[in-house]
Formats: structure tokens, sequence, C-alpha cells
């Protein structure tokens, strides 16, 4: 039986400036629209096409950049057609990519494992996330430790992971008056979200743990320790596995 293929009529292609295409595969944060995005960003980056410089996954759409003069270049010497626009070559080659995507692929995801010293000075509001749930904070760090957790995307600040997949048992609004720092690998939730501020930087997230892994790397490429597509499971850890974890990593 063949592969399903990918319905290229559901997805909407626009330019973004003069040298990017964000093309938008459906609405909400849903597991099917990652695992389109996931599948195209995959075919792109393993055949690149001449001027591809990279790919930006989000929520629901990816967004292709390229080098508009490269392509100009490569269109002249190719055919020498020069009426054909950067974009329209690009478009053009993205439409009939969108074609060979098989839906019915299997994703494979990678799976990290962060520490993490709920409560206390590390999770100054894993109380009230507890109160606004009706659960003890032992409960919520229990329900917040077994989960499993999707990397939807990467943004905000660099490295930052916009995890999905919390459970509504824990699930809280941000705060309504949002820090003006927020320290290097604080835990934290939004919503029906989770995530991990890789850099001090201001934040509304209620702030229930935090970890000593860096998830911010400058000198390593890539430099996020997380990409979209991974799944991240957290594990509870104490203040003094914490602070001996803070020494050997360097992280203060």
């Amino acid at each position: 039986m063949s592969e399903k293929l990918l319905n290229k009529t559901a997805c909407k292609l626009s330019p973004l400036g003069d040298s990017a295409i964000v093309i938008t595969f459906g609405n909400g944060m849903e597991y099917s629209i990652h695992k389109k995005i996931k599948l195209f960003l995959d075919s792109l980056e393993d055949e690149p096409f001449v001027g591809f410089i990279e790919c930006v996954p989000a929520f629901t759409n990816l967004t292709v950049f390229y080098d508009p003069l490269v392509i100009y270049k490569n269109q002249k010497q190719s055919n020498g057609m020069e009426d054909i626009s950067p974009y329209e070559v690009v478009r053009s080659i993205l439409d009939m990519k969108l074609q060979g995507i098989q839906e019915g692929k299997k994703l494979t995801h990678r799976t990290v494992s962060i520490p993490v010293c709920y409560g206390g000075e590390y999770g100054p509001d894993l109380e009230y996330v507890a109160r606004y749930n009706n659960l003890t904070t032992d409960e919520v760090i229990h329900i917040h430790s077994t989960g499993e957790y999707l990397a939807y995307m990467i943004g905000f600040a660099p490295g930052f992971p916009f995890l999905g997949g919390l459970s509504e048992e824990i699930a809280t609004p941000r705060r309504s008056s949002p820090r003006m720092t927020i320290p290097t690998g604080a835990v934290g939730i939004a919503g029906m979200q989770t995530g991990v501020y890789p850099i001090s930087t201001p934040g509304g997230w209620q702030l229930i743990g935090q970890t000593p892994t860096k998830l911010f790397l400058p000198n390593v490429n890539p430099p996020s320790l997380l990409q979209a597509g991974d799944i991240v499971k957290f594990h509870p850890i104490s203040n003094q596995e914490y602070e001996e974890m803070v020494l050997k990593e360097g992280l203060q």
C-alpha cells in the first residue's frame, strides 16, 4: 500500500521579506501539525536546494530562509532566465517538495532527561500552582516529573523550549505581573505548556523549579541543547544534588 501523501492544498506559502518563505500547515498546537512540519523540515535538510540557508519550525509553520543572490545566479546559469524572481523559484521548489511528503512516515524522537530541583528558592511559584489546582506541592512535583513533553519549537530566548504535553491537573495561567529577571535554568508553567529559561531574562511563567543543566550552549553547534521534536522528561533532585551539579556544570 502506498504512503499517504501530504495534502499540499492545506498548506499556505507566504513570502517573508525577500529571503524567506513561511509555510503554514494548520492552526493550533497539535502533534499532527508538528509532524507535518518536522517531516518537511527533515526533507529539506536532507536534500537542500541551491541557495537554501536554514529552516525554523514553530507551532503551526516552518520558515525557510534562502539566499536570493545565489538563487538568481543559479537560475541565470542554468537556463538564462532572469525574469523569474528568487521567491518564485523557491516557491516552485517547495511546492514540488511538499507533494512528496509522506504523512504516514513515522517520526523518531530523541529523549532528553533534565534534572530539576523543585520548590523553595528554586521554585517560588510551586505553592501557588498547587493551590490553584487544589493539589499538594508533592502532587504537582509528581505530575510534572512523570510527564513526557514534546518540544514544539525553540524560541523567545536562545535555547528556550516550548514544551507541550503538560497535564491539565497542573495547568496554571501566567503571572499577572511578569518578573523583571528570571534565573538561568528556571523551570516554569504557562497555561498548558512547560518550559525552561536557558538564560536570565524577564518572564511571566510560574516558576516551580530550577535545573543545573545548560540549555544554551553558545560554543556548540547547534547552540541549543534541545531541538524541535525532542521529548523531554524531568526528574527531581535534592538541593544538595542541585548545588553539586551547578559546581560541576559551572552554571553560576
